[in-house]
Formats: C-alpha cells, structure tokens, sequence
C-alpha cells in the first residue's frame, strides 16, 4: 500500500540513516514508502520544505541539525513539546496544507535510556553540553523525568541562560559557562548535545566532571558521536552510550503520527547497531 512521501531535512544529510529507519518500519506494515534525504541551504530552508510540502503526496519530514528551531518557526500550529522547547524534528502536513510541528527527540532520548539502556534518571545529577534545537527537547523531557539537577553548558552562554529560564525551576536546571567545566564538580549523566562530532569540530573537555558511575550519552551517532565516546571512554565513564537509540524511537513516533501504527523499535535498533558496530 503507497504511504505518501517524506523526507529528512538537514545540512549536511548524507549520513542519515532515517530513510533506512523508516523503510524497516514500512515493510513490518507492508506499506510503500517514498522517504528521502533533501540537503537544505540554510539560508533555503523555508522555501526548500514548503517546495517538497507543495509536492503531491507529500505528507511529513523529520528534521535534524541546524534546522530545529527553523522548523518550529514555519509550522502553523505545535504540539506542546515542541511549543516548550522552541524546536522541532517533525514536521506534518495537516488536511487543510497547514504545517504541524512536533518534538519527539525528548521522549526519545529518555525511553532509550530508560528503557532499551534501563537507567534509572531519578535522582540523577546530570550535565548537558549544548543548548541547541536537540538539547531544547531533550532537557525538558530530562526534568519531567526526575532529575535531581540538570546543568547546561553551552559555548554561547545566552542560549544556555534561555533553555534553562523557560524550563523554570532554577533549583534544578540552572547553567554554568564553558570555562567552568575544569571545576564544576562531578556528574552522573553527561549528555553531549553539541554538534561538533557532527561537524568534525574539536571538542576539547576535561576528565574531572565525570562521576565514579557516570553515564556518558552522545545524541549523535555513528562518527558524529566517536569524539565524544572516545573521551569518555578514557575518562573512565562506567556506561558510554551513543545516540542510534534516540533515532530509532524518536524515528518510531515520527511514523506512528503520519501513518496511526506503532512500529517495533528493538529489531530495527539491533539490526543498525550490527552493522554500524
């Protein structure tokens, strides 16, 4: 049965394996996807994603780095993940060719840790490094469920300062500058929501804020995520988890919002994480 068309839009893109995700999901259905990658120009983002939303049959897309908070602004309405973190990595068009945006990189991030990796994050001192369109998700959906603190760290202090005063509880999230990191004392969940492995940027950290049991977890993954994972291996990080289990279930809630059908995350995660080693 033919699905519709979507997409992935990022810059770069060429690395994704959403289009993958997403086919693995169609066949558990027996539905026909048309799913593909479209490398925006940033200063082409809007009118690229309203070209491919004019297409026929054109009916959703994911959204990944820089575009986040770009794809919140060009939607009509928004669910409330996406309304409190300012961002959004899924885009639907609605029956009436207006744009709705969503958040599901939160909701994510958290049942892959929670329930795939079975960390418990009550209780939880944790360090978020970015303050970008995937950590805005992320730290929200980190507070909802039960972190003692959460401490953003951003290399721009103002976005940092912003993610934290719309989250609204300055007892638990609060920021600290990137200068600090030497002397910030110790974390047991340090999650890296820069996009410098992404990039191929330098992320040069200090070893003293992962904790005796810390849990170190990469949004990214594949090489995006191999910096990051490297230095926490070498700090003695008790977990190191990269960020493909975020993709396959923030991937999973994308296709049950266009397609009414929950698919089945642990194959198609087991099957990547085989190949990606």
């Amino acid at each position: 049965m033919q699905a519709g068309q979507f997409a992935v839009f990022g810059h770069p893109i060429s690395h994704s394996l959403s289009p993958r995700i997403h086919q693995a999901f169609a066949r558990q259905f027996g539905l026909e996807l048309d799913y593909r990658t479209i490398d925006a120009e940033p200063a082409r983002f809007a009118e690229t994603v309203r070209a491919f939303f004019a297409e026929d049959g054109a009916r959703g897309a994911n959204v990944t780095l820089p575009f986040k908070n770009a794809a919140f602004m060009l939607a009509d309405e928004c669910s409330e993940a996406a309304k409190r973190s300012g961002s959004a990595n899924v885009l639907t068009r609605l029956a009436d060719g207006r744009l709705a945006a969503h958040n599901t990189d939160g909701a994510g991030a958290v049942r892959d840790l929670t329930d795939r990796h079975q960390l418990d994050l009550r209780g939880h001192d944790a360090l978020m490094l970015g303050a970008g369109g995937a950590a805005q998700g992320v730290a929200w959906a980190l507070i909802d469920a039960g972190v003692r603190t959460l401490t953003i760290v951003n290399r721009s202090p103002e976005k940092a300062d912003a993610l934290a005063d719309a989250i609204g509880e300055p007892a638990r999230a609060h920021t600290r500058y990137w200068e600090d990191l030497d002397t910030i004392g110790s974390f047991d969940l340090i999650i890296n929501a820069t996009s410098a492995g992404v990039l191929g940027a330098p992320l040069d950290l200090p070893f003293g804020f992962v904790g005796n049991r810390a849990t170190c977890y990469d949004l990214s993954y594949g090489k995006g995520a191999a910096q990051f994972l490297a230095w926490a291996k070498v700090a003695n990080a008790k977990f190191i988890v990269d960020g493909l289990g975020m993709l396959v279930e923030t991937a999973a809630d994308a296709f049950e919002l266009w397609h009414g059908k929950r698919p089945e995350t642990d194959p198609v995660y087991h099957e990547l994480r085989a190949q990606l080693g």
